[in-house]
């Protein structure tokens, strides 16, 4: 049971819990292991239970069955992992969260499918690579967004059409760049960008045409000297500039400019 602390300063609304119901009040209190209003486990408030904890870590267990969520979720943090699995099916997302965090590999497939998305997330981002690609179908663009980043590059090609750009983005960035070409027709310019940036010179033909001035910009940046010359009669005022810069910047041997 907490109060608010009804001292004479009435600005002060520190939680003050009753150490009379508390069973550590012949134990713990007196041996100023804790103390009301600052380290207190009974108190409805986050910070002194995390303090109580840190101080008397050993008695987390007795409280992993705990009424209020948020003792529990402090109580799993400081728990022995051996302990952890009992909470695997707490409740509360915040229980679990810790527990995503915490929980040895082997047991975060049961947490794979949790309603939580920042449960799978952690997941995601802990989770064996061999078993990583079993959430590339996840609802959450998030928690795909996390598999992409993590998935062997190989692996990348189910997550190259997802509906989400920022997913598309992560794997445009690590899909082998000879799987580039899958990605030349994206609907985000962004993206398209980001191919044109890594794709192999001699497959920038497939973009020196894209809608987009930007995408065109990037293939001149690294276009053969054929296709340089394709790019002087770009519509784009930019692009025909660095086209004719960097063609004008090739030794004579690669341009084909053999005039004095």
């Amino acid at each position: 049971m907490a109060t608010v602390n009804s001292n004479a300063d009435s600005t002060d609304l520190t939680p003050m819990a009753d150490c009379s119901v508390c069973k550590h009040q012949s134990s713990l209190l007196v041996a100023g292991c804790c103390k009301p209003g600052d380290c207190c486990v009974i108190a409805n408030s986050g910070r002194q239970i995390e303090r109580f904890f840190r101080a008397n870590p050993s008695y987390a267990s007795d409280y992993t069955q705990d009424s209020f969520w948020e003792r529990r979720a402090i109580a799993a943090r400081y728990l022995p992992t051996s302990q952890l699995q009992s909470l695997l099916d707490d409740p509360d997302e915040a229980v679990r969260r810790v527990l995503a965090y915490r929980v040895p590999l082997g047991w975060l497939a049961r947490l794979r499918e949790d309603p939580d998305r920042e449960v799978r997330i952690t997941v995601a981002d802990r989770l064996p690579e061999p078993e990583l690609e079993l959430m590339a179908g996840d609802e959450d663009y998030l928690v795909r967004a996390y598999v992409a980043k993590r998935l062997p590059a190989g692996r990348l090609f189910r997550l190259v059409a997802d509906p989400d750009n920022q997913v598309r983005r992560n794997v445009a960035e690590r899909i082998p760049t000879v799987s580039l070409a899958l990605m030349a027709n994206d609907g985000d310019v962004s993206i398209r960008r980001i191919i044109a940036q890594r794709m192999d010179s001699e497959d920038l033909e497939l973009m020196a045409k894209d809608n987009d001035w930007t995408v065109r910009y990037e293939v001149a940046l690294r276009a053969s000297p054929a296709l340089l010359e394709h790019l002087f009669d770009d519509t784009d005022e930019e692009v025909r500039l660095i086209s004719r810069q960097r063609y004008d910047a090739l030794p004579l041997t690669l341009s084909g400019n053999t005039s004095p």
